[in-house]
């Protein structure tokens, strides 16, 4: 059983976590409301579950792909029982073999570890390298969930309010499709 702390409405105190600080920081001064919870480290979308069900939504499936040469950067949000067909998604984006980041990439563009991909780690992602990929079934559903960039705390927050206010504040736009 993962420890879930109980909700909470404000700013954590800062931390070790640069991303973290990053982006509750800017969800405040920002003005978007957001509930939080502190956890045990979670690795997995099963392990994730406890927390869905003490924030009231669904934490999101983050995958940090690349091309290639390495010279494009995805991150792509999908439900999290969904599975990614990523043959199907470099016919979409016109690329051609996408696969895994390694991790120094994913901890240079987003300032995470792997199994803490999110779409708040592109608070780090100053140069525009990642393209935001978010499936229409996340993006259409009033409440998003995900971690703040390390996987011992999650948070949930109007998914209008992250891909109208949150992103453009970071130079971001999700790409919405089908997937």
């Amino acid at each position: 059983m993962v420890y879930i702390s109980e909700i909470s409405k404000t700013v954590p105190k800062k931390g070790k976590n640069k991303t973290k600080d990053k982006v509750f920081q800017l969800l405040d001064k920002l003005h978007i409301p957001y509930e939080r919870v502190e956890n045990d480290v979670v690795e997995t979308m099963e392990e994730c579950e406890e927390i869905d069900k003490a924030l009231g939504t669904e934490v999101r499936k983050s995958i940090f792909l690349c091309n290639q040469k390495k010279t494009s950067f995805f991150l792509v949000v999908i439900p999290a029982a969904k599975q990614l067909d990523t043959s199907a998604l470099e016919k979409k984006l016109g690329v051609g073999h996408l696969s895994f980041a390694s991790a120094e990439m994913m901890e240079k563009h987003l300032g995470a570890k792997p199994g803490s991909a999110s779409v708040m780690g592109l608070v780090n992602d100053e140069d525009e390298y990642v393209q935001l990929i978010m499936d229409k079934e996340v993006a259409d559903e009033e409440w998003f969930g995900c971690n703040p960039g390390i996987n011992t705390d999650h948070l949930k927050l109007k998914t209008a309010d992250l891909l109208n206010k949150f992103l453009p504040r970071i130079y971001h736009k999700a790409k919405i499709m089908e997937l």
